[in-house]
Formats: structure tokens, C-alpha cells, sequence
């Protein structure tokens, strides 16, 4: 059951709610304007083996996330130009741009996926696009990005790595892993809005003086200007997922007076 704490600031956990289903595709839409976001959203792509439908996206970026490859290797294709993925990647999506997944595995593959700004309708479903079109051409690189080739960013006791950023051609969001040690860091807020996805570890997330437990999968939204921390409570790293529009970077924070 999803919680709200000061402010609008909501956690909710992946599955929570009943998906959109698809063919081999279901989506749980956890964060949107129909809870209080303004312009970010935080969807569960969930691809069952097989390949999927065509999503077109539509006039936004979307920031997707790889969290987990099963057993055999996946691919995606991005206007029909097929690209293999790795878990703990990261991959830009275009305006315009349809996305089909290929999952070989015996077990379902997710995707994180935050549009910006979120667009009035969902997403278009097609046919799978597994051929480019004749008119289409591959980028100068491929729109994706592996976690292990990011450098990591020192903040104090705690890092940072940006997967998708203008580097990948995305002028208005930025995605990013960040590892948390254990403890609680100082009250703060950002001048953009964010989502985070909480990859490892456990702890709790504060509005204000409000706070909730996270876990692995818990879902969080953090409205424009609120102040808020996430403390770990585990012996190790938490290590988060994040994106905030517009974009910019993960070490600027004023820290509440």
C-alpha cells in the first residue's frame, strides 16, 4: 500500500496496483500526475519471455533502466536496430522512438522507465519492429550505457554514476545510480523533481519529519523543492536508481536551514 508522507512525497512498492498488460509486456505505473508528479513519471516494464509488442513512445524522453537480464541474453530494438543488454544498464528513448524487447529467458525481464515531461496519453502499441525502417539510420552510438563503464563521482562518504544524460543525446533528464553507506545525511531539497527506485539494500525515507521504511523495489517520488533524506539502516550500501527533470547534476542539493 502506497504511503505519503510530507508534501506529496510518496513510496510505493513495484507491483503495487493491477498492470496494463500487453502481449508478453505489463506495465505498472507507479508515479504520474494522477498522484501529484507535475512532469515525471516511474513505470515497471515487465517483459514475459517471448518478444514483445512495438511501444512508441511518445513526445518525451524516456530514461529506461535495466534491472534484471534472465538466464539468456536479451535484446532491444530501438526503431529496429537491435542492440544486446546487460543488467544495470541504462537506455535513452527518443521522442517518437519505438522500443520492442526480445527475452529469450525462461524468466521475465524488467525495465525502470521515467518519462519527461510525461505525456498526456500512454504509450502507442504496434507490431514488434525488429528491421529498421529503409529511411532510418543508426545513431553515431548506441543509446545505451553500462553502470561498470560510468565513472563513479565522489560525493563525501557516498557516489554517484549518470547513465543517461546529454552524453547519450538526452538534453532534459538525467538517470543515475547512487550508493548510499550507512546512516542518515543532512535534511536537503532540489530545485528539480525525482523519482528513485531502491536497487539494494534497505532504510527509510524522510519528508520532513515523516518517514517510511524502503526495501529493494520501493518507488519513490520527491515533489520540487521538498526537503528530504533517505537513511540507510542496513550494515551495507543502499544503492538507488534516480532521475529528475529537468536535467542536471546529482550533486547539487541545498541542505534545509
Amino acid at each position: 500500500m502506497a504511503v505519503v508522507l510530507a508534501g506529496g512525497c510518496r513510496v510505493s512498492q513495484m507491483r503495487e496496483g493491477t498492470p496494463l498488460v500487453n502481449g508478453t509486456l505489463s506495465i505498472w505505473h507507479q508515479i504520474g500526475r494522477e498522484v501529484g508528479a507535475q512532469a515525471i513519471s516511474l513505470r515497471i516494464l515487465e517483459f514475459a519471455p517471448g518478444l514483445s509488442p512495438g511501444i512508441t513512445n511518445n513526445d518525451c524522453d524516456d530514461a529506461l533502466y535495466v534491472l534484471e537480464v534472465p538466464d539468456a541474453q536479451a535484446t532491444v530494438f530501438i526503431d529496429g536496430s537491435s542492440y544486446p543488454i546487460t543488467s544495470d544498464s541504462g537506455i535513452y528513448l527518443k521522442p517518437g522512438e519505438t522500443l520492442t524487447v526480445s527475452n529469450p529467458g525462461a524468466r521475465p525481464l524488467c525495465l525502470i522507465s521515467s518519462q519527461c515531461p510525461e505525456p498526456e496519453s500512454e504509450s502507442e502499441f504496434g507490431p514488434p519492429l525488429t528491421s529498421p525502417l529503409l529511411e532510418a539510420k543508426q545513431p553515431p552510438r548506441p543509446p545505451i550505457v553500462r553502470l561498470v563503464d560510468r565513472e563513479a563521482v565522489p560525493t563525501a562518504d557516498r557516489w554517484y554514476r549518470v547513465l543517461v544524460d546529454e552524453e547519450l543525446g538526452s538534453m532534459q533528464v538525467t538517470q543515475f545510480v547512487g550508493s548510499i553507506p550507512p546512516g542518515r545525511a543532512p535534511d536537503h531539497f532540489h530545485n528539480y523533481e525525482e523519482v528513485l527506485f531502491i536497487l539494494r539494500g534497505t532504510g527509510r525515507m524522510w519528508a520532513a519529519e515523516t518517514n517510511t521504511s524502503i526495501a529493494p523495489g520501493s518507488c519513490v517520488y520527491l515533489p520540487r523543492g521538498q526537503v528530504h533524506c533517505v537513511e540507510n539502516t542496513g550494515s551495507d550500501e543502499l544503492r538507488l536508481l534516480g532521475v529528475f527533470y529537468p536535467a542536471g547534476s546529482p550533486s547539487v542539493r541545498y541542505e534545509s536551514s
